[in-house]
């Protein structure tokens, strides 16, 4: 029940602030828990309030870490302590617990309901959907709480997700289950790999945080070739598919000049043309499947028959070596068949394994790469070089410039062999 008198609420001035924008604030949706929660969520939030807003006073943070954990489980909780108890006594312990989602993100409103219930008996009732990690974040339990609200998490058929030094919750976009641009199954791919890393979640062991992530396109909407370690991103390799007639009616809708503004002369790699008739040419060797026209043309052009996906490793945030983008390892891969699905595991683990030997204290594996160079990597992974690997090769840090056309000679000359052998079996 809501208290209209607002005895016993922690000023929040600095926090109110907040809220006088246009946007909307999260402050409301915590005063909203603290005024018509449970009593106990109440008295939680209203300690956390007052807590952030002496944070707010102080420019300091005031919260600690610590250790804190489930019955067979070495990670997955996020401890947090106060270091200002004393004046904000219900806030003292506010414990994030990190849980998977289902892959794809799908949920039934009587799923979210048992959530909400879940975390009103035994936490705070905030939560996230979903945190820069992926999980869904229950956050505000107390260490005496975290035990019985996993139990009844898990009784959904819900886990732990990752956190500290280990393998951490994967992503991937909605993908196949409702997007046209999809080139493999992202789903069954994510399952694929979690379910043969498990151990490596929840018993963290390794160097520093390692992630997969999979977008079933280049428009990459989970953010996977700068968000994380090992990025499974869809392509294809055959030509864009064109429907002329779509393309006409586009042309006859928004008009000549607008469709050259907005897609021609937009193309990259200026791999498009608007032929006299209306009809679209495609120069599909330069096509770099940016996706921009299929976006904006989406009856009209759509990715080609031959799908599957690249792979790139060593997307991070700011961290030794600042920003890095995924580095492309494998240009293609098809992801089919469950044997193929099994190729891309057992890749994966070669990776990893990779990560746990080389890496140093705190350093992602892409730091790893830029510290002992692409060709020691691709050696201890099995990969030979590529020239797809890298786009400008006499400016890229990874290749040197003296030997590189001795190099991409020996690719040509192999893959013309490889070339041979499968027409001799033929």
């Amino acid at each position: 029940m809501k208290d209209d008198s607002n005895k016993g609420q922690n000023p929040t001035p600095m926090l109110d602030e907040l809220e006088g924008g246009k946007w909307p604030s999260f402050v409301t949706g915590l005063k909203r828990l603290r005024d018509e929660g449970a009593e106990s969520n109440q008295r939680i939030m209203n300690d956390l309030l007052g807590q952030l807003n002496h944070s707010y006073e102080e420019k300091l943070g005031f919260w600690k870490g610590g250790t804190l954990s489930v019955l067979g489980y070495g990670g997955g909780i996020i401890p947090r302590f106060s270091e200002v108890a004393d004046k904000f006594p219900e806030s003292k312990e506010f414990h994030t617990l990190r849980i998977m989602p289902p892959a794809g993100n799908h949920y039934t409103t009587d799923l979210l309901r048992k959530f909400a219930d879940i975390w009103e008996r035994h936490g705070s009732g905030l939560i996230a959907f979903h945190g820069q990690s992926g999980d869904i974040m229950f956050q505000g339990c107390t260490s005496e709480a975290a035990q019985p609200a996993f139990d009844e998490l898990n009784e959904l058929g819900f886990d732990l997700g990752g956190a500290g030094p280990a393998l951490r919750t994967a992503m991937n976009c909605v993908g196949s289950a409702r997007c046209e641009q999809s080139c493999f199954n992202e789903i069954k791919t994510h399952r694929a790999i979690i379910n043969r890393f498990i151990d490596e979640m929840h018993r963290p062991a390794l160097p520093y945080k390692f992630k997969f992530k999979f977008s079933g396109c280049a428009n990459d909407c989970v953010n996977a070739i700068h968000r994380s370690d090992f990025a499974v991103i869809g392509t294809w390799r055959d030509d864009m598919k064109v429907n002329q007639e779509e393309v006409k009616k586009h042309v006859a809708k928004v008009g000549r000049k607008y469709t050259i503004d907005t897609v021609i002369s937009m193309c990259p790699t200026r791999a498009l043309s608007l032929n006299d008739d209306d009809t679209l040419e495609v120069d599909n060797a330069s096509c770099v499947r940016c996706m921009h026209c299929i976006n904006v043309m989406t009856k009209a052009l759509s990715p080609g028959d031959d799908r599957g996906a690249s792979i790139m490793i060593g997307g991070k945030r700011s961290l030794k070596v600042g920003d890095m983008m995924g580095i492309m390892i494998k240009p293609f891969v098809k992801l089919d068949t469950d044997e193929d699905i099994e190729e891309l595991e057992e890749f994966a683990e070669t990776v990893i394994e990779f990560f746990a030997d080389n890496a140093l204290e705190h350093e992602r594996v892409g730091e790893t790469i830029d510290r002992i160079g692409m060709p020691a990597f691709l050696e201890e992974v099995g990969v030979e070089a590529d020239p797809n690997m890298v786009n400008h090769p006499r400016t890229s840090s990874y290749v040197r410039t003296d030997d590189f056309e001795e190099e991409a000679n020996k690719w040509f000359e192999r893959k013309a062999a490889e070339a041979g052998m499968t027409a001799d079996a033929e």
